[in-house]
């Protein structure tokens, strides 16, 4: 039976014709998380690689744009973001009531009110992108799974009288089981399956003080509510949709994801124990903006993050990483040829990385002098790696040595630490080599870091008392006192 269904707005206009669905492209609200404090780098270059303004949450870490579904596939060659998620819907200023019971009643009230259509469209497409990328990197196309195992989403069961969505699989027809999906053999024919009921989970974010409920609260009365609206099955684990509910304050957003796990490890495989985020990583060397024949050195790689996201985004620039740890140049020096292997494996032709690694000693590069164009790196904070007694040392003799091989004038540097005191006075003893331009201060695995921008002044290396004396040294009675006030 033909059927027409259209939604006004940015909706789409779905109608089915000759047993064909045809989908016109639509406009939709994504959501992405970001590491926190590079929402405005994040929002940047949304706007430069997909031409649409992104707007910041009030709950920080999170950005939200417009785009077309024609243009989905554009998302997901973003890297400055973790998660991704279509907005079902966005309420800015929810009213809780003040019991428990009542607001959780209104959560579970509102999942069957929601318009879920659209986003439901989304997700469809989304798969559809990620198998043909997939497919493209080489990726090993699954077996197919028995008929009892079936885990892969079939058709959308929704609730009768809600808007229907059909999946439509690949050579099949709205409603129509694809046998080889199935499990089946495909030269049989006459046999009827009952559709599999997608499985889901719902996960809350909360944040505030001002609710009755906790997050675990949420996520089981408002999933109950979804699974009695769509007849899903719930699983925590093997789930097809995930469904997400972030409430901020009195800010309240639902939507679906679009990413089965965060994209920060993405070129990563042997990490170490202070391993940087991918996305981290290139939030911070969008902040020294690499230009072609840039020189880019990370003097302490650990696993190689900052150079390996370089090398790869800005590949007309040069990068050069090093460790004084044999360990963290094995495991730099792994992930390299990971890359390079996935590479090959997905037919690239490209003839490698604009990457080079060594071992070396930070405050004695084997490089001339005014040699490199940029610095950045993640120094030790003095927790897992290293100690803040040590650090009184280390920061001063680091940023002397970055200033005689950074070019005079032009060279810059971007360099992450939770050790925010010792930093800003050894900062402070090379005043006449490093200028700091600004900080954006970062969460890093729950603790409050800044990541420094600075500048090289023009005096070269050798002409300033900063350089040439040896900083004096922290009485130890003090540096026992700056520990213990730490």
């Amino acid at each position: 039976i033909k059927q027409l269904f259209t939604y006004c707005g940015n909706r789409p206009e779905m109608s089915v014709r000759e047993g064909e669905e045809a989908v016109q492209p639509f406009v939709v609200t994504i959501g992405a998380t970001v590491p926190t404090g590079f929402e405005h780098t994040a929002a940047e270059e949304v706007n430069e690689k997909i031409g649409a303004s992104a707007r910041i949450s009030k709950d920080r870490g999170r950005i939200y744009f417009e785009i077309r579904t024609d243009n989905l596939f554009k998302v997901h060659h973003l890297k400055s973001v973790d998660n991704l998620f279509v907005v079902v819907q966005q309420y800015d200023h929810y009213q809780f009531k003040d019991t428990k019971e009542e607001a959780l009643l209104d959560l579970q009230q509102l999942a069957p009110m929601l318009p879920w259509v659209s986003a439901l469209e989304v997700w469809k497409m989304n798969n559809s992108v990620k198998k043909k990328r997939g497919r493209r990197r080489g990726a090993v196309v699954p077996k197919p799974k028995p008929i009892g195992d079936v885990t892969e989403p079939k058709k959308l069961q929704i609730k009768p009288g809600a808007p229907q969505v059909e999946e439509n699989q690949e050579g099949g027809s709205p409603g129509q089981e694809n046998s080889h999906e199935a499990g089946l053999d495909p030269e049989v024919e006459g046999q009827e399956m009952e559709p599999q009921p997608l499985k889901f989970r719902v996960t809350c974010s909360r944040a505030g003080d001002k609710h009755s409920f906790t997050s675990n609260d949420a996520a089981r009365d408002f999933g109950g509510a979804v699974q009695e609206f769509f007849q899903w099955k719930a699983d925590m684990t093997k789930f097809d949709v995930e469904v997400l509910l972030n409430i901020h304050n009195n800010e309240v957003v639902v939507g679906i994801a679009l990413t089965e796990e965060s994209l920060h490890r993405r070129n990563i495989t042997h990490f170490g124990p202070t391993t940087l985020r991918s996305t981290l990583a290139y939030g911070m060397l969008r902040l020294c903006k690499p230009q072609i024949s840039d020189v880019v050195v990370d003097p302490m790689c650990g696993s190689g993050a900052i150079p390996l996201e370089g090398a790869i985004e800005w590949s007309h620039s040069f990068f050069l990483s090093g460790d004084n740890n044999d360990m963290a140049i094995s495991r730099t020096v792994n992930n390299i040829s990971h890359i390079l292997k996935r590479r090959q494996d997905g037919g690239s032709t490209c003839p490698g990385l604009p990457i080079d690694t060594a071992q070396w000693d930070l405050c004695h590069l084997p490089m001339r002098s005014s040699s490199v164009d940029i610095i950045i790196t993640d120094m030790p904070f003095g927790k897992r790696m290293g100690s803040k007694k040590k650090n009184w040392d280390l920061y001063p003799s680091c940023l002397r040595e970055m200033a005689r091989v950074c070019r005079p004038g032009t060279g810059r540097a971007v360099l992450l630490t939770q050790d925010k005191k010792c930093f800003t006075k050894a900062l402070a003893r090379m005043g006449g080599l490093w200028r700091k331009s600004h900080t954006v201060w970062v969460n890093v695995g729950g603790l409050h870091a800044g990541v420094f921008v600075l500048r090289r002044t023009g005096a070269f290396f050798g002409t300033t008392p900063e350089d040439v004396c040896e900083p004096k040294k922290v009485p130890e009675s003090q540096e026992e006192d700056m520990e213990e006030k730490d």
